[in-house]
């Protein structure tokens, strides 16, 4: 039965319609088709066809499947067949629900009753639409009800099993046809008599005929016509924006402390790319967390372009000139920065320890975790949690999966549940959501940017503090967030001994010696701790203030190589009769001044050791920091944005392709032009010229092919007016007013035909 073509289809739809169909798959305007035959055209190319099946719902989807298995790809099948398809369970004005859903994306198309589908849907979809086999013509002549009812109770249940299931089975008793008489099992009996076909020698396929007919009173098997819903509870909004910030600040602790870790001792590239297992469980360690953690934590600082990987011919993980940035931006502005590297970066990082196809374990960082549509699975997942009404969230993750799963079930693979769920899980550890919903930042960063979830993130977070209490045991505890400035200085003079919300400090001999070597007195110390502390100052501290800084800096190193001077010869003499002057090369240069040709960072190191405690001074006297800095890079390396997919056309510019595909239509069958180009040659005047000129002094319409001036190409039908100065004016009829054009920016023209002719009929 012939049916209208898609570009028939097309052709006869309303602008409205091509503008929502463009809308709904943007890969079509892309470039600008110029007529509908080209819009149909692409339209039924399967890769567009499938990105287009991945935006259908579940619902959608079992239309489109019912359509192919009444082959509506071969010929145009009535209405009616779909109907009758979905049985008496689903009512008629539901499918053509999904219908026009389909019609509106060009994935099915035709005027009631006669419907048809691009042909490369079957492909996109697979072999089994619905789960149902191929149809076998030869069964179309029995009375199958009967057949069936003469079955055996074995032969009944195997055909059952097929038509519930996969309609493929395995068996070893397909290898071989064997009559009638001669069939022992219930597959060689099914298979002679023709109800089940042979496909190779290990598979049988049960027939479409007979699979609609064991589903009974469904044909299609089970269909949820309607989304399921989310299972929440009530919860307010303080809560989970105090929750968030307090994830937030955990996370840019953890992030510091890698920053800190890697600047001093940056792991090295695995040759494969990536980061090597001895390294991730190293800064496992030093953040005190889990590893899953970590390597969130290490794909975040990379994807916000903190740490990049060296250029050497042994790269190693180096930190950007931007970390130093961030780490002296306030708590809030950190957290923004990494929120925002994590909901657009193309990666996933849960799968990192797992294996991929071949078995090969997938590294931290290895771009075998690459996945460019990562990103728009994070925000499927956020936006519906966004769409939770105010004091609710979300009870269980499981409901949020099946939801998404029915909206889109052929979107994200074989991964497609597990993405929604490692978006909701990192998104909880970043700070963007807490407790089931969205906090007020995480909002903000999907909607309103950076700045204003910073601030938002800002007003939930503790104010920090300016005090800390010193205990008795050498223990200082931080009862929040400080200042800046004053965690620096706990940083400097204190290692950390636990953290959390309250973070535990601990001073020792190193750590003061460390504060000491940096340039702090013992009085700056003093005055640290008795301005800063709400609690009384123990005697303990203070004299092992006292006690490291008296015998603190008595020895002082320079470049000679390097040297040592101390105002007491004895203890240069102590020094030069240990083992380790040889070692280091020292010679006495004067009573108080021994020298080495060593760097002077490697002789304090060495001395140090050795149990001295010497400084480092400068050409004033004054004390150095010859703590490495860490090496920096002066680039972002590696954390450009890929586009996976078409973005949405805005509405100007669907206006224009629309009036393109119609310009298209209406000269489709025109005469064209036969130069490329207006320009003359020598003496000559181009065919293209002269076929404007002509228009002009005939008053015929023209289509003319036209680059604007930033190289886009477009389609106009116009009516000329006069030719002068190197440009063409006439009346655009696509804008409604009277245009120029330089001549050079024609590409082609024709005569619209029948043009002049309703110019002569007006006049």
């Amino acid at each position: 039965m012939p049916g209208t073509s898609l570009a028939d289809w097309l052709r006869d739809q309303d602008d409205s319609m091509l503008a929502a169909l463009l809308r709904a798959r943007p890969d079509l305007a892309t470039p600008a088709p110029p007529d509908t035959t080209v819009l149909a055209t692409r339209a039924g190319i399967g890769i567009s066809v499938a990105r287009a099946c991945e935006e259908l719902d579940t619902f959608s989807l079992a239309v489109l499947e019912a359509l192919l298995v009444a082959d509506a790809d071969q010929q145009p099948v009535p209405e009616k067949s779909i109907l009758e398809l979905f049985g008496g369970g689903v009512s008629a004005d539901r499918v053509r629900e999904g219908l026009a859903v389909l019609r509106a994306r060009a994935l099915a198309w035709g005027a009631d009753p006669t419907l048809s589908v691009v042909p490369t849907a079957r492909e996109v979809i697979g072999p089994f639409p619905a789960g149902l086999g191929r149809s076998a013509p030869h069964l179309d002549r029995q009375d199958l009800p009967a057949v069936v009812a003469g079955l055996s109770e074995a032969e009944r249940r195997l055909l059952e099993a097929l038509a519930a299931g996969a309609p493929v089975g395995q068996t070893k008793d397909a290898g071989t046809m064997v009559p009638p008489d001669r069939a022992r099992t219930p597959v060689q009996r099914l298979l002679a008599a023709g109800l089940l076909l042979r496909r190779d020698a290990e598979t049988v396929e049960l027939p479409r005929q007979l699979g609609l007919l064991l589903r009974g009173e469904h044909p299609l098997g089970p269909v949820r016509l309607d989304e399921p819903e989310l299972d929440t509870v009530r919860r307010s909004a303080a809560d989970s924006d105090a929750a968030a910030a307090g994830e937030a600040l955990e996370l840019c602790r953890h992030v510091e402390t890698l920053l800190r870790l890697w600047s001093t001792e940056p792991p090295p590239v695995l040759r494969s790319g990536g980061l090597g297992v001895r390294e991730l469980r190293r800064a496992a360690r030093a953040l005190e967390c889990t590893e899953p953690r970590a390597t969130l934590i290490i794909e975040l600082v990379v994807a916000a372009g903190l740490v990049a990987a060296s250029d050497d011919t042994e790269p190693h993980w180096l930190l950007t000139v931007a970390a130093d940035t961030w780490t002296a931006s306030h708590s809030e502005q950190r957290w923004a920065t990494l929120a925002l590297a994590w909901l657009d970066m193309p990666r996933l990082p849960a799968l990192a320890g797992s294996r991929d196809d071949r078995e090969r374990l997938l590294s931290v960082l290895a771009e075998e975790l690459r996945r460019p549509r990562a990103p728009l699975a994070r925000r499927r997942a956020l936006d519906e949690l966004g769409t939770l009404p105010a004091n609710t969230a979300l009870r269980s993750d499981d409901s949020l999966v099946e939801l998404l799963a029915w909206r889109a079930p052929r979107q994200g693979g074989r991964l497609r549940d597990e993405q929604v769920r490692w978006a909701l899980s990192e998104a909880a550890a970043v700070g963007v959501s807490a407790l089931g919903r969205l906090s007020s930042a995480g909002r903000a960063l999907l909607s309103d940017g950076q700045a204003e979830a910073a601030r938002l993130m800002g007003a939930a977070m503790p104010p920090p503090l300016d005090h800390i209490l010193v205990q008795a045991d050498l223990t200082v505890i931080a009862p929040g967030p400080l200042e800046s400035d004053l965690a620096s200085d706990m940083a400097l003079v204190a290692d950390v001994e636990s953290a959390g919300s309250a973070t535990v400090y601990r001073v020792g001999e190193a750590s003061v010696r460390r504060a000491l070597d940096a340039g702090r007195s013992a009085t700056e110390l003093h005055d640290l701790f008795a301005e800063r502390s709400r609690t009384p100052i123990p005697q303990s501290l203070t004299y092992l203030i006292d006690d490291v800084a008296r015998r603190h800096g008595r020895l002082r190193g320079g470049s000679a190589g390097s040297f040592l001077r101390c105002e007491d010869p004895v203890l240069l003499t102590e020094v030069l009769g240990r083992p380790e002057a040889a070692q280091f090369e020292l010679r006495r240069l004067a009573p108080t001044v021994l020298v080495s040709p060593l760097p002077l960072a490697e002789l304090l190191d060495g001395l140090r050791g050795a149990g001295l405690a010497p400084v480092a001074e400068g050409l004033d006297g004054r004390l150095l920091d010859l703590r490495p800095a860490g090496r920096r890079l002066s680039r972002r390396a590696g954390t450009g944005r890929r586009v996976v997919s078409p973005g949405p056309i805005d509405e100007e510019r669907l206006a224009e392709v629309v009036t393109g595909i119609r310009i298209g239509d209406r000269t489709s069958g025109v005469r064209r032009g036969a130069s490329a180009s207006t320009a003359s040659e020598g003496h000559r005047i181009s065919p293209t010229f002269t076929l404007l000129q002509d228009a002009v002094s005939s008053r015929h319409q023209l289509w003319i092919g036209f680059v604007d001036s930033h190289g886009v190409a477009t389609q106009r039908i116009i009516d000329p007016v006069s030719i002068s100065g190197g440009f063409l004016e006439g009346f655009d009829q696509s804008v409604g007013a009277v245009q120029r054009y330089p001549l050079h920016r024609i590409s082609t023209a024709a005569l619209v035909e029948g043009s002049a002719d309703a110019a002569g009929a007006a006049d």
